[in-house]
């Protein structure tokens, strides 16, 4: 029996993921003698809630056959929106508006990906390559977007609050768990749910594994990929105005560029490019060991201007392993149709 768990276990990319994590964490830590203190592992937890949030969003197209690439436009046109419309009304209130007014707008923006895609049956890479140039044009031309130095004081609060200060026994230095950590926490436990126990994220997975095989058993294909454009949007949405917040500043192009290392951190855990395939936990330790490169080099006292090159080679990897998962999967049904002929 347990030899049997074992075996399993080691048929999971997670489970390799997760060992490469531990090693890599260990080779810190031995290296810097920093990585295991309790202020280092609040510092990576506090960098992972924005990529995070963005890689739930990517592992549910990735999972349907699709792949996403203007979720930062998207996420950066929002937070620039409502950031400009509450500071031109002279908002004084609290977070709670922000984040309706960012949702609404991640909805709306999600919608039109949505009914591209769903109601015309385009390619998804396609459609997103377009809308993201879309948004970018929206935002640099319709709104002359510039980087805001001061945003509403509830937002600020908001992203500067703490659930609790950890420190460096060693060294005295402290850092902050932030409030917004418990978004990343509750929209995880929401997608969860979703995926695991409705009909809607069944056909997800059927969605991805063969779509008229999803249709014929039942599933409404235009009702579930409308709404997950549109969810994805608010909870791009939603990772874009936590990531002003907690920057206490809205710069329009930061986001910008964060598709390939939210996709590679999504494929490497094991998530099939080709759709069908993927678990939360591997998304999430993928994502955690593209955080822990970008954010742990420097404590290896290796030069930040490497990490594009380790984050290349991580998108390889993933790449890669995707690919086998491919062929495996390939030969696996061809031997059972060989068998069936037999």
């Amino acid at each position: 029996m347990i030899r049997k768990a074992m075996k399993n276990l080691m048929q999971r990319n997670e489970f390799y993921i997760f060992l490469v994590i531990v090693v890599m964490g260990i080779l810190i830590q031995l290296r810097s003698g920093q990585f295991f203190t309790p202020n280092n592992i609040v510092d990576l937890l506090s960098a992972l809630i924005v990529p995070g949030l963005f890689a739930l969003g990517a592992f549910m197209v990735i999972v349907s056959g699709g792949v996403d690439v203007s979720f930062p436009a998207l996420a950066s046109l929002s937070m620039y929106a409502t950031t400009r419309i509450l500071l031109d009304a002279n908002y004084q209130g609290g977070i709670w508006l922000p984040i309706i007014m960012s949702l609404c707008f991640g909805a709306l923006l999600g919608a039109v990906n949505g009914v591209l895609i769903a109601t015309f049956k385009l390619p998804p890479l396609i459609v997103t390559l377009g809308t993201s140039s879309v948004f970018r044009g929206i935002m640099m031309g319709v709104l002359s977007s510039v980087q805001i130095p001061v945003i509403p004081r509830g937002m600020s609060s908001f992203g500067t609050s703490a659930l609790f200060l950890a420190e460096n026994p060693q060294t005295g230095l402290t850092s902050r768990m932030p409030v917004p950590f418990i978004a990343l926490v509750v929209v995880l436990a929401i997608v969860y749910f979703f995926l695991r126990y409705t009909m809607y994220g069944r056909g997800l997975y059927a969605i991805g594994g063969n779509e008229v095989s999803a249709h014929r058993a039942g599933f409404n294909v235009w009702m579930i990929k409308f709404l997950l454009y549109v969810g994805v949007g608010m909870i791009s949405s939603l990772a874009g105005l936590i990531r002003v917040s907690m920057m206490t500043q809205a710069h329009p192009t930061n986001m910008l560029g964060m598709e390939m290392m939210v996709i590679a951190g999504v494929v490497l855990g094991g998530t099939a490019i080709t759709g069908g395939a993927g678990t939360l936990t591997g998304c999430m330790l993928g994502t955690i060991l593209i955080v822990m490169v970008e954010n742990s080099l420097i404590l290896l006292g290796i030069p930040t201007f490497w990490q594009g090159f380790f984050v290349g080679v991580l998108i390889l990897v993933g790449m890669g392993v995707s690919a086998l998962q491919v062929t495996r999967a390939m030969k696996t049904k061809g031997s059972v149709v060989r068998e069936v002929e037999q």
